[in-house]
């Protein structure tokens, strides 16, 4: 019996690696030892930084809800400390999108607070 030589399948699965490491620096981009390896950790980094991204857009929220409050004189914790007494039930993304694109409707729920 022949030995099997894996011609095709080997290469389809060496281009289909290169194609993933396409403008990785040097050696990195085009040989195969070296661009499975950085492949490899670039998927770990994007599956890691996916859930990453979630608090990071929180803590982007907290920042603009906390400079558009410190604007009409009260503090972020005041603030949502406030909205929870209230029972006004805004999402920190929500209260972020209103106080950077409708600043007046963020006064009117800073106001319903008081």
């Amino acid at each position: 019996m022949p030995r099997v030589k894996r011609g095709f399948k080997a290469r389809r699965r060496r281009n289909r690696v290169l194609k993933h490491s396409k403008g990785y620096y040097a050696a990195r981009g085009n040989q195969f030892a070296q661009a499975i390896e950085q492949v490899h950790n670039a998927w770990e980094d994007a599956y890691a930084h996916r859930r990453e991204r979630k608090g990071d857009f929180r803590k982007l929220w907290i920042a603009r809800i906390g400079a558009a409050a410190r604007s009409h004189g009260t503090s972020y914790s005041k603030f949502i400390a406030a909205l929870k007494r209230s029972q006004i039930a805004l999402d920190r993304k929500v209260l972020a999108d209103l106080a950077v694109r409708d600043p007046g409707g963020f006064k009117a729920v800073i106001e319903a607070t008081r």
